[in-house]
């Protein structure tokens, strides 16, 4: 443990798997006391034993459900009466329907903006006042390349309306949490090996090898990929950045 976020307390949406998962396990081993939360308490509970038998600090909240504005009021305010204050937030959580623009139902529509844009405002905003308090600290929004391109192996217009949004409201967390010290930034993952995606990259009648052959590195990212650019966002390594969005992504944001 080389202690980047010693003392820190560091707010983790959807750590029950995947990249919350692989985040929390990475704050936590900089020194970080984590509080994450899920809809799931099975696996949100595995991923605090995991962090705990690390070595690590990590509380977790249980079903939470962020895309209300009650479940985010009450789980920020738990966060903060377990661990004291808070000092960086990883908006992590997000639940998707895709589907064709001639097919996608107005419900799914409405469930993902509801679950990947609407649930990044409500628990910002919950957070705020305590970053306020602290005097400054650190967001971390979890973007996706679909959020500035387009998707050719599967129809995401919600998907991608609702992270296009994410990556403009950081661009105006930035000028309104600068007076207050607080650095908004994002990180735009493409295709990341999760529990979630893991039986189509795995498929072989799949769209997986065409979605490779579009990566440069050649590669699948993983969840910790995604963790450790959160954590440079969330360290005092990124003191003056604020506004970034970083593609973690094998170079496939570059490719036409």
């Amino acid at each position: 443990m080389s202690g980047r976020l010693a003392g820190r307390v560091v707010l983790v949406t959807g750590t029950g798997g995947g990249i919350g998962r692989a985040t929390a396990l990475v704050c936590a081993r900089e020194g970080a006391h984590v509080v994450g939360c899920d809809l799931h308490p099975g696996p949100s509970q595995e991923t605090v034993e995991l962090v705990r038998a690390a070595g690590g600090r990590m509380d977790g909240v249980a079903p939470v459900d962020l895309a209300t504005e009650e479940g985010a009021r009450a789980w920020v305010q738990e966060a903060v009466a377990l661990a004291g204050g808070v000092d960086v937030l990883v908006n992590n959580a997000s639940a998707i329907r895709f589907g064709a623009i001639d097919r996608l139902s107005y419900a799914d529509w409405s469930f993902t903006l509801r679950n990947e844009l609407d649930i990044v405002f409500l628990v910002t905003r919950a957070a705020w006042p305590h970053l306020v308090a602290r005097g400054g600290g650190s967001i971390v929004n979890i973007g996706s390349i679909s959020g500035s391109r387009g998707a050719w192996f599967e129809p995401q217009n919600a998907h991608g309306a609702a992270k296009g949004g994410v990556l403009a409201l950081t661009s105006q967390l930035v000028v309104e949490g600068g007076p207050h010290g607080i650095r908004v930034n994002a990180v735009s993952p493409a295709m990341t090996q999760t529990p979630q995606t893991d039986a189509m990259l795995r498929d072989p009648d799949g769209p997986a090898e065409q979605i490779l052959s579009r990566v440069p590195l050649r590669k699948w990212g993983q969840p910790e990929d995604v963790a450790h650019a959160v954590l440079f966002l969330a360290s005092d390594e990124s003191s003056h950045v604020s506004g970034a969005n970083i593609p973690v992504d094998g170079g496939a944001a570059v490719v036409g």
